[in-house]
């Protein structure tokens, strides 16, 4: 089944570029039923709210799709979830940072 090519046109979860059956399941488990909804999340916040269902932190590629596809419901293109790897590391680094400032 082909993807959407713009948000307008994802109707289900699973239209967004980047998510398939397994990750629209655990975004259903989170409250996220809608494309609309994958626009309005906080891919970080979302990421790290995976982690209650599943008992563990889901591989970090996750939260590259969670990304792309946020920037996709967004109005920015269809990108593989990859491509948003380096930013990841870049923004997991400074959070890290700042969180661990805070500590001293």
């Amino acid at each position: 089944m082909p993807k959407a090519a713009t948000a307008q046109q994802a109707v289900k979860l699973t239209d967004i570029p980047n998510i398939g059956p397994s990750i629209a399941a655990d975004l259903k488990g989170l409250g996220v039923h809608a494309p609309t909804d994958v626009g309005r999340m906080d891919p970080w916040h979302t990421y790290d709210a995976l982690r209650g269902p599943m008992g563990q932190r889901h591989d970090p590629c996750v939260l590259d799709v969670l990304l792309a596809a946020h920037e996709f419901m967004n109005g920015g293109a269809a990108k593989p979830w990859w491509v948003f790897t380096a930013q990841r590391k870049a923004q997991w680094a400074s959070r890290f940072k700042t969180a661990a400032k805070g500590l001293k």
